[in-house]
């Protein structure tokens, strides 16, 4: 079996233990380069995790003749520019999510791959993660009917930083695209055109209640989906407790999970109750990388793409009227 030589773009703190590790260890794959433009921190890096070799710039990892493969782990704002310099030097990109800052930024992103015949994925590992493949086929074995709504609710405190005004890029729109909404409400987002299709139509209204920080920290929205489901959601990232909810409610009963806690998938229906406890993988983004490794040797398919990801994108512009 021929072996995926990964690079990484921007060994971040995401890349510590959820994504980095799982190059190593999926089957077929193999993580022979990183770049951080802090040379010191990238060499440190190299050096915890066992990787032979670390650039300071991009384009040298890029053209590494030994590296098939590039992770994008930067923030949103680059990631247009990076994604185009990896296909235009002829290799796969997997670039983190949100994929870019908007959705037109996707489309030039998927214009330029498909131009140079490189495939195009985004890291949406959600839609491989044992727990929610399990929720995926209790809807599709159609265990509470015909779907006919969804509720999601996301309710965060403002963390210590925030309130002190220290600088976060995840609520710089310049950076990161949006606020948390765009961090955490993309998962969300994803996670359910995953498991019950495409989103058709989407509205939204968004604002700053707190003034924390430049970004919007609230997000209302009503949408449906192409099968006809409706649903609604609220974002709130100023509020007085932590909630991650959502509701999946059909014609013969309702599922309830969490995307971000590792809490049981719950399913109520003819008055019973069952709970499904799955635990993640110790490095999330394994599952979804090892799909991406199968479908780079020809012997399997991601579920998450660049098509996927840039739908996600149009959703939440769409939620904050920017389209």
């Amino acid at each position: 079996m021929k072996t995926i030589r990964w690079g990484i773009i921007g060994c971040g703190n995401v890349t510590e233990v959820k994504s980095g590790p799982g190059f190593q260890k999926a089957r077929g794959s193999e993580l022979v380069a990183v770049m951080r433009r802090n040379g010191k921190l990238a060499e440190e890096y190299a050096q915890r995790h066992g990787v032979p070799r670390w650039y300071d710039d991009a384009e040298s990892l890029i053209h590494d003749k030994d590296v098939d493969a590039v992770y994008i782990a930067t923030p949103p704002s680059s990631h247009k520019e990076y994604a185009i310099a990896v296909a235009r030097a002829g290799k796969p990109v997997y670039v983190e999510k949100p994929m870019a800052l908007n959705y037109s930024e996707c489309q030039e992103i998927i214009q330029v791959c498909e131009e140079a015949k490189v495939p195009l994925f985004t890291a949406y590992y959600r839609r491989a993660l044992p727990r929610f493949l399990k929720l995926k086929s209790l809807l599709d074995e159609g265990q509470i009917g015909d779907i006919r709504g969804v509720n999601l609710r996301l309710y965060q405190k403002p963390s210590e930083s925030d309130q002190k005004g220290l600088k976060q890029w995840r609520v710089d729109p310049t950076i990161a695209g949006g606020g948390y909404f765009f961090d955490l409400g993309s998962h969300m987002i994803d996670l359910l055109q995953y498991l019950l299709g495409p989103i058709g139509a989407a509205v939204g209204f968004s604002s700053n209640q707190g003034k924390l920080y430049a970004a919007e920290d609230i997000v209302s929205a009503a949408f449906t989906f192409e099968n006809g489901a409706h649903g609604v959601g609220l974002w709130s990232f100023s509020a007085d407790e932590n909630l991650d909810s959502t509701e999946i409610i059909g014609s013969r009963g309702k599922i309830s999970y969490s995307t971000f806690l590792e809490l049981p998938i719950t399913l109520e229906r003819d008055g019973s109750v069952q709970r499904f406890d799955i635990p993640h993988p110790e490095h999330v983004q394994q599952p979804l990388i090892q799909n991406i490794v199968d479908e780079l040797l020809g012997i399997g398919e991601s579920p998450s793409t660049g098509k996927t990801g840039a739908m996600t994108n149009w959703v939440m512009d769409k939620m904050l009227r920017r389209v």
